[in-house]
């Protein structure tokens, strides 16, 4: 790619590294949209039970890693004590999610799915899967690499952290 009247040649990457502030508007205003079109499916099936996105979040992080410590939870969500408890308790209450006491530390809660926390869990989880399965698609693999490298970028290293301690797969 030539710059005009520079005659200088950059590959797409470097020229990624000037956009101007419009461009930059419009990939805030990009991911804004794709949020919503994102959280719209789940959001209806949540609505049926008068549920949130805290308690799909939460719903999801336990699925992702079952006998997870509310502590640990409440560090990847970042939400209040206070919040997370009121979400824990609907999900608890309605039979979504167990909490058992830690065999060494007795004050841990440990969190899983039951069985209809699961199922619930599958339903959002496919929603969402059936919208990234068909962006990726027509994306292309190069443009599902750099996706997932820009949003790696935009997290803080706390987050970033805890989203490397997922396994690929699982």
């Amino acid at each position: 790619m030539s710059d005009r009247g520079t005659g200088q040649t950059h590959t797409s990457g470097e020229s990624l590294l000037f956009l101007t502030d419009d461009q930059l508007r419009r990939g805030i205003e990009a991911m804004f949209f794709a949020y919503r079109g994102f959280t719209a499916d789940p959001d209806r099936i949540l609505q049926q039970y008068a549920y949130g996105r805290a308690h799909h979040r939460a719903i999801h992080f336990i699925k992702r890693s079952p006998g997870n410590t509310v502590n640990n939870l409440l560090d990847i969500l970042g939400v209040t004590k206070q919040s997370l408890n009121r979400v824990l308790r609907a999900l608890i209450a309605d039979g979504l999610v167990e909490s058992r006491v830690g065999k060494q530390d007795r004050r841990e809660r440990h969190l899983y799915l039951t069985e209809t926390g699961q199922e619930l869990e599958k339903e959002l989880s496919e929603a969402q899967r059936g919208r990234m399965r068909a962006a990726y698609r027509d994306a292309g693999p190069e443009a599902v690499a750099g996706f997932r490298q820009v949003l790696e970028q935009i997290m803080d290293p706390e987050m970033r952290r805890h989203f490397q301690t997922f396994k690929e797969g699982s």
